[in-house]
């Protein structure tokens, strides 16, 4: 027998014997990222998102295993859409929220959503989901972003995998900016450092991170974060007390990058450290200046990632844009948990549909990556 519990809340863990499950390559799922969610208001049952990790404790009384969930009454902030699915339950007669979200809320980051410090307990977590969804009449569970090596567990649980696609960076062992370039062809080559020049015209591009971040920066970049958030969500998800605390607590996790015209910010760019990864998650600015979203976003985080030794940059959900840049598209995935028959049927239909689509997509796109031809 294996009994699992639910906490309310990450903030309601111990930050030790959480992080002893997370591991500590990846900042998303960190006790510190997570429960800054939940204090500052910005991921709470009041925004759609009520916190209901679930966790199995070991024979020495820790948690041996945790899934951090969420049952949510809407599907934003996923970047895995399923308002479709919703659409239709609810047009069948059926409540489709609340749902229960596996996942870091606002965060398209593909990363571990079983946090396993003894990874024989997989399969009666992934089971305990299944359970919490069936005991409180939940029309679904889905593990979204979740890190390839993880698909095969929640695969084996009979769980629908759906796929879809990002645009990542791959270090292939540069030692600077230039030789990156030099992999280029010619004409890309060109076209990156005519965009960089005029980017960067006038201004000062700062990198921040540990104690180096202050008050008057997280000020700044909150301008930057609503103006953005207002033309993309209709009101940004995170609250201004989030990006205090993330540099409270994770000050050396965050590189923060500033576009400064005479010595006042303009635009910004922020970003997280992990163990191989830099990841790029939040752009604004006050000024519109042509390129400067591609120099502070994917230039300069290409020379952050070249200089740090990381073995990828990671910038976020979408953008067919960074192609040019050399970003390059690759395979990402979420797992789905439908126990009514008919609709689950229905659901797997259209996946499989949608994965050839993806497949061709990834592979079409792989064509026009901007390095040189063999």
């Amino acid at each position: 027998m294996v009994t699992a519990r639910t906490g309310e809340g990450v903030a309601s863990f111990d930050r030790a014997e959480w992080d002893a499950c997370a591991g500590s390559d990846n900042p998303f799922v960190s006790h510190d990222f997570l429960s800054a969610l939940e204090q500052s208001g910005s991921a709470i049952p009041r925004t759609g998102w009520q916190p209901v990790p679930i966790a199995i404790d070991g024979p020495d009384g820790r948690p041996a295993a945790i899934l951090p969930a969420y049952a949510k009454s809407h599907s934003q902030g996923e970047y895995v859409f399923d308002h479709a699915w919703a659409e239709a339950w609810q047009r069948a007669g059926g409540d489709y929220y609340p749902k229960l979200q596996i996942a870091v809320p606002f965060s398209p980051v593909p990363g571990p959503r079983l946090l396993l410090r003894d990874a024989s307990l997989a399969p009666a977590l992934i089971a305990a989901a299944e359970a919490l969804v069936e005991q409180h009449g939940l029309s679904s569970a889905h593990a979204t972003f979740v890190a390839p090596d993880q698909i095969p567990m929640f695969e084996a649980a009979g769980w629908l995998i759906r796929t879809d696609r990002q645009f990542h960076w791959a270090n292939r062992g540069y030692g600077c900016f230039d030789d990156f370039l030099g992999a280029l062809a010619s004409r890309k080559r060109k076209a990156i450092r005519k965009e960089r020049a005029a980017a960067v015209e006038g201004l000062e591009i700062v990198h921040l991170t540990g104690d180096a971040i202050t008050e008057a920066h997280w000020d700044a970049f909150w301008h930057f974060y609503q103006d953005t958030g207002a033309r993309k969500w209709g009101r940004p998800y995170l609250t201004r007390a989030f990006f205090s605390l993330l540099g409270e607590r994770m000050a050396d996790k965050v590189l923060l990058m500033l576009a400064l015209r005479d010595g006042r910010p303009i635009a910004g760019a922020l970003n997280m450290i992990g163990g191989d990864t830099l990841y790029g998650r939040y752009w604004g600015c006050t000024e519109e200046v042509p390129f400067l979203h591609f120099e502070l976003c994917y230039y300069q985080a290409i020379d952050a990632a070249i200089e740090r030794g990381l073995a990828r940059v990671e910038a976020g959900a979408q953008g067919e844009h960074k192609l040019a840049r050399g970003y390059e598209p690759v395979a990402t995935w979420s797992a789905h948990y439908i126990p009514h028959e008919g609709f689950r049927r229905a659901v797997a239909d259209y996946l499989e549909h949608e994965r050839q689509a993806v497949e061709a997509n990834i592979e079409g796109l792989g064509d026009y990556t901007p390095f040189k031809k063999e």
